[in-house]
């Protein structure tokens, strides 16, 4: 068995050549995640069964549709827009693509759309059999799919002091180069503050700084080359 219980980590490497550490949830949290939207769908039900039960038969129809939007547009629409559920949100959980990218509707739709498959034969029987050998923690409508879900730590509070610093390279860059301060810039905030010194450690002759007196002036070469003066 590859994948144990617990949280793992998934590195992944990005188009410019830098490495990320996705903190992969294990089957636990996603299923108290899981047990939330549950909870959540099903008090609404139970709230709009209510009043429908007057309407006679047009309400029963009615309930009926609200009843197949709440349990299948209420998970696609929320991860495809904000990559996680109420579930989720409670649990600080995100659903990403397995490079980290933010999913899309094709990615969410695949992904719970494949649940009927994930909770055969009862269960979720088959959906944690997957996860469980799988080195991520992922079930079945997450391999088709692609995705994976990750903990959501929090952004750090650096790149908003730095968001208004502006500072021009100490020398001519190359366009590769120029694109991997950006992408730097545009990433580091999701990663920990001892992840973004790490990384901004790489290119100290740079920055001209090292820990965080370099992250934070890798931010300011990056506004310059964004033409933030």
């Amino acid at each position: 068995m590859s994948a144990p219980m617990l949280d793992t980590y998934r590195e992944v490497i990005t188009p410019e050549g830098v490495p990320l550490h996705l903190p992969a949830a294990g089957p636990v949290p996603r299923a108290l995640a899981w047990a939330i939207d549950f909870g959540v769908r099903l008090g609404a039900l139970i709230v709009l069964s209510i009043p429908l039960a007057f309407l006679g038969d047009f309400g029963q129809g009615l309930y009926l549709a609200l009843m197949f939007l709440l349990m299948w547009a209420y998970t696609i629409v929320q991860e495809a827009c904000w990559g996680r559920t109420l579930g989720k949100r409670a649990l600080g959980l995100r659903v990403v693509s397995r490079d980290g990218a933010p999913i899309g509707w094709m990615a969410a739709i695949t992904r719970n759309l494949l649940r009927t498959v994930d909770m055969l034969p009862f269960a979720y029987a088959l959906g944690l059999l997957s996860s469980l050998f799988d080195a991520h923690g992922r079930r079945l409508g997450d391999l088709v799919a692609g995705t994976v879900v990750i903990h959501d730590s929090p952004r750090p509070v650096v790149s908003l002091l730095a968001i208004d610093t502006v500072l021009a390279p100490p020398q001519p860059l190359q366009p590769a180069e120029q694109a991997a301060v950006v992408a730097f810039a545009e990433r580091a905030p999701r990663l920990s503050g001892p992840r973004q010194q790490e990384l901004a450690a790489l290119v100290a002759p740079l920055s001209g700084g090292a820990g965080q007196v370099g992250v934070l002036r890798l931010y300011a070469i990056a506004n310059w080359l964004l033409g933030r003066r």
